[in-house]
């Protein structure tokens, strides 16, 4: 009788070890949600958002993306919204690119979180999403660290804060913002 308890235990322990292994497939699928970084231009009356970086870098450089995604008047102040999309996504429909779900607020964006605006010269540089979408749609960041001269081109880098880090320099979201434009 004891031996039957014993193995009806270790069956069990078996089984819940092997329910809790199954439940590292979602906690691994969610690092492929891409919602850790978006960039966006704002360029002669559109709006172009990226969820990855290459793409968004190639659009720089060239001001074309390969592949999009386009919505005629769909921008918060009635702008041209298009979405550069990698070659992979291409063939993917809107609501399964991260950038649209970002944009649209569909998707979260991840706790570690890195954002650029391009608008009217400058580059804005957040480290939370409501942020960023505050900015899109106001045209403003109220409190913010400037740096004038101090992008890849020369451009004014603003830094945008909120009220709870206001009276500190930036200086992690100062350091993502070299590292992800090649300044380090």
């Amino acid at each position: 009788m004891l031996n039957r308890k014993s193995l009806i235990v270790a069956g069990l322990a078996i089984s819940l070890a092997a329910c809790g292994g199954k439940e590292v497939k979602p906690q691994a699928a969610a690092v492929d949600l891409n919602n850790g970084d978006m960039y966006e231009v704002h360029h002669e009356g559109r709006l172009y958002v990226f969820d990855d970086f290459d793409t968004y870098q190639s659009f720089l450089e060239v001001g074309e993306t390969s592949y999009r995604q386009t919505f005629i008047g769909a921008g918060p102040k009635g702008e041209t919204l298009v979405f550069g999309v990698t070659g992979k996504d291409k063939k993917k429909t809107a609501d399964k690119i991260a950038a649209y779900n970002l944009y649209h607020g569909s998707l979260e964006a991840a706790e570690e979180f890195y954002g650029e605006m391009r608008a009217e010269g400058r580059i804005y540089v957040f480290d939370r999403l409501e942020d960023m979408e505050t900015v899109r749609t106001t045209g403003e960041a109220p409190l913010r660290y400037t740096e004038i001269g101090n992008g890849p081109k020369g451009e004014t880098v603003v830094y945008v804060l909120r009220s709870e880090n206001k009276k500190q320099k930036p200086v992690a979201l100062q350091a993502a913002f070299k590292k992800h434009n090649g300044l380090m």
